[in-house]
């Protein structure tokens, strides 16, 4: 646990008894602050009242006594509408902070030459296999890294600090929101695309988020690593970066060059590009790119996607001392992160692979993009705009097999792209294998839905599991997940 400094013998009110809310609770009172807690569920304030906090109803305390309000990241800070808490902290004057801000605040009060490091992953897509994959790397380095955040542990739970040691730290919209000091030596944001747009107040709202992981530069100096795969959003927040002092390194996903890219060079070189099986730098605008990675044995890194993935990991190791063969061997033997582009299992020529973190046409983009031909499951509880955009990567699909309250609308969108409506995952997998193998090609069944899982399954993990299940049902060897 990281105590939290700062609050000594101050009232703190926590709102939010999740896994965030009682791991603050825990960090402050170990930094000795008096948190107050309250939640509107009865489980969780008995839970908290168990482990001998103080549980008060917070619609009658007397906030003036309140140092500060501690938010969960799932109560709305804004919108639609600001949270009940929020608006007796501000007429309070109570600061409104989240627990990343708390890790923020623990770090900073660290004498300089005992802090440890700190990588701060966020994106709409891919930011939680760039976690997964820069600890990876940095643990395979030699390093003592510690993993968490928004993916795995909270961030207070994670270990003490000591000197030495690197925090590698998933951060969401939400959690950002709470920050105000928050300042990682190398921060990524992966991409932007439109998501929580109704807890953000549109995309501007959502974009200044995100872009909130870039607001205060270390002492030394840090690193921002941005993708540049929408140049909108890349010059929205790269600009106040490099103002606020930040060393920016673009990463493209560009096709064939870096044309068409001009802005980026505007913030300086060198770009990386991440291309599907290798990583390269590009010095300055015409020049010839150097190659960086060969990836194309890396199981756990197919597609483009991935690349750009390794290329984030890559760069958060160089910037952190790590010698680039060393780190590029910790790419090469990722495992992967379960129900993100997993391969799962193999029956004669047929792979099968687990994509079921892809709840929106997005993330099933990169799914789809990165096989020749696939046999595609999709479907679940459609997010706006459903799969039209994935129209251009249609003929890819030898067959789509439909299941979920999708399965109709997902129906008309494909048109003349072979499909069916499946219905439910196990049969969606038995006639996606029979489909596949009888072509006596290599292919690749992909789930990848393009969906949110709440019309048949709890979470995206339970969706994947039945996949699995229903894979290996079918006789398919497993393949070995780290």
């Amino acid at each position: 646990m990281i105590a939290v400094p700062g609050f000594e013998g101050r009232r703190v009110a926590v709102f939010g008894l999740g896994r965030s809310g009682l791991t603050a609770a825990r960090a402050l009172k170990a930094g000795g602050a008096e948190p107050v807690l309250w939640d509107d569920g009865i489980s969780s304030r008995l839970q908290a009242e168990a482990e001998g906090f103080t549980v008060e109803d917070l619609t009658a305390a007397d906030w003036s006594q309140f140092a500060a309000l501690v938010l969960s990241p799932g109560v709305p800070l804004t919108h639609p509408k600001p949270h009940w808490t929020v608006d007796k902290a501000k007429a309070g004057g109570v600061e409104i902070v989240g627990d990343v801000e708390l890790f923020a605040r623990a770090i900073a009060a660290l004498p300089e030459g005992e802090r440890p490091k700190v990588v701060a992953i966020t994106g709409t897509n891919g930011k939680s296999t760039t976690t997964a994959l820069t600890a990876w790397v940095l643990k395979q380095a030699g390093l003592t890294v510690h993993m968490g955040g928004n993916i795995g542990i909270g961030v207070l739970a994670l270990p003490a600090p000591v000197p030495g040691a690197v925090y590698v730290i998933e951060v969401s919209s939400y959690q950002l929101d709470l920050t105000t000091t928050f300042a990682p030596d190398v921060a990524i944001l992966t991409n932007v695309t439109p998501d929580h747009l109704d807890r953000h107040g549109g995309m501007e709202g959502y974009v200044a988020a995100k872009a909130r992981i870039f607001a205060n530069c270390p002492e030394e100096g840090g690193a921002a690593v941005i993708g540049t795969d929408d140049l909108s959003v890349f010059m929205a927040v790269t600009y106040p970066a490099v103002e606020q002092g930040w060393s920016v390194v673009p990463v493209s996903t560009a096709a064939e060059s870096a044309g068409g890219l001009d802005p980026v060079w505007q913030v300086g070189g060198p770009l990386i590009l991440a291309r599907s099986g290798y990583l390269c730098m590009v010095g300055e605008p015409g020049a010839e790119p150097t190659q960086m990675a060969d990836l194309t044995t890396a199981r756990a890194l197919a597609g483009r996607h991935n690349a750009q993935n390794a290329a984030f990991a890559l760069v958060a190791a160089g910037c952190l001392g790590v010698d680039q063969d060393r780190a590029v061997a910790g790419l090469l033997s990722f495992p992967g992160l379960a129900h993100r582009m997993e391969p799962v299992g193999r029956l004669g020529k047929v792979t099968f692979v687990n994509d079921s973190k892809a709840t929106n046409a997005d993330a099933a983009r990169q799914a789809l993009a990165s096989y020749a031909r696939s046999f595609w499951i999709a479907g679940g509880r459609a997010k706006a705009g459903g799969i039209d955009d994935l129209d251009d990567l249609f003929p890819r699909v030898q067959e789509a097999f439909l299941i979920g309250e999708a399965a109709g609308p997902f129906a008309a969108a494909l048109g003349d792209t072979p499909h069916r409506i499946s219905g439910d995952m196990a049969t969606a997998v038995g006639q996606a294998y029979h489909a596949a193998a009888a072509t006596g090609r290599e292919e690749v069944v992909l789930l990848s839905p393009a969906a949110a899982s709440f019309d048949q399954f709890p979470d995206f993990e339970a969706r994947g599991e039945a996949f699995r299940a229903a894979v290996l049902n079918l006789g398919a060897t497993p393949f070995g997940h780290g």
